[in-house]
């Protein structure tokens, strides 16, 4: 089977097609890779705020959200929150509001950046312009060690099946207290379930590698609250041994996680010697975005 255009895929997409399933097929894998998500997920674009506007989604997203912040204000009550695979916010818009912290110390990172640019509109509209987005990858977050008081996600390593416990790591690297996630629970979930996660490549044994890992699983079961019966939620929460030093910057070079220049609205990364853009306002801090610009402090200085 030949590999699709970018056009192909957007038109299979409209025709109702599962993009990873269909790359997979092209590209001859059984795991997704990040080009895959990336590409499936860019596609599927705003769809997430247009499902809003039916009530009963929303209902469902209201009560969803209200029970990941309640979660989250039984661990700690959090100065800085990261969503990791934010997507379009809206999930991290609901926790927000029942949290009430400063959303200027609230973040979220995807793949897309398509999505993120509707997050940002969507954010807006719900009275959290000050959230923080960039792009990222789950397998080199940009964002610096113990940066965070609670890091989650919410069916964000779900595509990444094989790639767990480095998603893990990097995930419990940036943790300062907490890590809750919310992700399949193929583990405590029927036979039909399974099935369908193995079929899509989602993720598994996330309690088990933590705990591989060496990480402290306080908790892992069925969440109360779920969209689809065949993908049950499952709640994992992860305590961090310590209270770790909050570092001096929270964006990070995602190869270097070291302190990133801002220089002519761009982001410098001195150990990189890169320049990452900032497209609309969005940082773009996937290492494939990263641009060799040794001489660009320079030239900007010279400016």
């Amino acid at each position: 089977m030949p590999v699709p255009t970018p056009k192909d895929l957007l038109k299979a997409y409209r025709q109702g097609c599962n993009i990873t399933e269909l790359l997979r097929e092209a590209q001859g894998r059984t795991q997704n890779s990040e080009e895959i998500i990336e590409v499936a997920y860019d596609l599927q674009a705003g769809g997430y705020i247009a499902a809003m506007e039916n009530p009963e989604m929303a209902r469902h997203k209201g009560e969803y959200t209200a029970a990941i912040a309640r979660e989250i204000l039984r661990l700690t009550t959090p100065t800085s929150l990261l969503e990791a695979g934010v997507g379009e916010a809206t999930t991290l818009s609901g926790v927000l509001g029942v949290l009430a912290m400063d959303s200027s110390q609230a973040y979220g990172f995807d793949i897309s950046w398509s999505r993120l640019a509707v997050a940002r509109q969507w954010l807006t509209d719900e009275k959290f312009p000050q959230v923080r987005l960039c792009t990222g990858s789950l397998l080199q977050i940009p964002f610096a060690d113990n940066s965070i008081d609670v890091v989650y996600t919410s069916h964000a390593i779900e595509p990444n099946a094989g790639q767990e416990q480095q998603i893990l790591r990097e995930l419990y690297r940036v943790t300062r207290q907490w890590l809750v996630l919310l992700e399949p629970g193929y583990e405590l979930a029927g036979d039909e379930a399974r099935r369908r996660m193995e079929r899509f490549g989602y993720c598994r044994g996330l309690a088990e590698s933590c705990r591989v890992l060496g990480y402290d699983v306080v908790r892992h079961e069925l969440f109360p609250l779920t969209a689809n019966p065949l993908n049950p939620t499952a709640i994992t929460v992860i305590r961090k041994d310590e209270p770790r030093e909050r570092p001096t910057h929270v964006l990070a070079c995602p190869r270097f996680k070291t302190p990133l220049q801002e220089l002519g609205g761009m982001l410098f990364s001195p150990e990189a010697l890169a320049v990452y853009p900032v497209l609309c306002g969005i940082p773009c801090l996937r290492p494939e975005s990263a641009i060799l610009a040794s001489l660009y402090p320079d030239f900007f200085q010279g400016l």
